[in-house]
């Protein structure tokens, strides 16, 4: 999609869904949330972009990018796992059983990679070998290819705490999980990790890493929850690139959407300091990305919303069923 056309529709932007007529409200950083009587949950992708723990911007077409990949892929892996969809009443919204989530954050990883504190590469660097319950050999280079895909789960934090790394013992023992939901999660994520591998082979990429979220029904079954391989929830590099960078060292190239996030952090301490106003080419540039991102992932054509409706008024128009009273 070319600047123009991003200009075009740069007005276009859901940075707030609230809809009054929805119960339950419960406003995330990204996803506005609706939770109905009768145990269905509505969940609409705003565009916001969260970083540093405070909303930044606006990207146009980010929350339907995020939708419409995420459906892509539930659509494509629901032979492997059942998941929470129930329907998909607007582009920028997903309608799902309301489930209880799990307390273990699922990450899948298939190259040593990473920079947060709980990644692989950062705690190899460390001299760790031992991890996650898994042993990973000497001798790796940063971004190489694992002898197989390894689970790396962690404590999901709550009230700015921090993750911390489990091993699936760990994660018996402390009640975490019982063993039979470990058994099917794992064997969940690991199936579905491996599809998406195989698919972003097809289309020119590597799956590197991803994150899993699942929850319980009122039956006790396990779903897949939020998004799955979305361009915010995984690590995908371009695979034409991947072994001459390598070689030389380099990272890997990928869809690059921190242009916003880096800019900021260049010219203040985002966690203190007041965001100084973003260019809106830079913006964008960001949107630009999220539109090749779910292109090349799904190899579906990008749809931009008509210009002639605002994105919130057609969601309500959409969603005008759900209303109660």
């Amino acid at each position: 999609m070319d600047m123009a056309v991003l200009r075009a529709h740069a007005h276009q932007v859901l940075d707030d869904a609230t809809i009054p007529e929805l119960p339950g409200a419960y406003h995330g950083k990204v996803r506005d949330n609706y939770d109905l009587p009768d145990g269905r949950r509505i969940i609409i992708a705003t565009d916001r972009l969260s970083a540093f723990d405070r909303i930044l911007a606006a990207i146009p077409f980010k929350g339907q990018v995020l939708t419409q990949t995420a459906r892509f892929w539930f659509e494509a892996t629901a032979d492997i796992c059942p998941n929470h969809v129930l329907d998909y009443p607007d582009p920028n919204v997903v309608v799902g059983r309301r489930l209880d989530i799990l307390p273990v954050e699922i990450v899948v990883r298939g190259y040593l990679a990473g920079t947060t504190a709980t990644s692989i590469l950062t705690m190899y660097r460390r001299g760790e070998r031992e991890m996650y319950g898994v042993r990973l050999p000497d001798g790796l280079k940063p971004n190489e290819r694992l002898p197989e895909a390894i689970i790396t789960p962690t404590t999901k934090a709550f009230d700015g705490g921090h993750d911390e790394p489990l091993s699936p013992v760990q994660i018996i023992d402390q009640g975490l999980l019982t063993p039979e939901q470990w058994k099917t999660l794992s064997h969940y994520a690991l199936a579905l990790f491996a599809r998406g591998q195989a698919m972003a082979a097809e289309r020119g990429l590597i799956l590197a890493d991803t994150k899993y979220e699942f929850g319980v029904d009122k039956d006790g079954r396990i779903l897949l929850a939020d998004e799955i391989h979305t361009p915010d929830s995984s690590r995908y590099w371009i695979a034409a690139s991947y072994a001459e960078r390598f070689a030389a060292g380099e990272r890997p190239e990928s869809f690059d959407k921190d242009f916003v996030r880096n800019w900021v952090a260049e010219r203040c301490d985002p966690y203190k300091d007041p965001i100084p106003p973003i260019p809106a080419d830079l913006i964008l540039e960001t949107a630009g990305v999220y539109v090749r991102a779910f292109e090349m992932i799904t190899g579906q054509a990008f749809a931009p919303p008509s210009p002639d409706e605002p994105i919130l008024e057609r969601v309500r128009r959409n969603l005008a069923p759900y209303f109660s009273g």
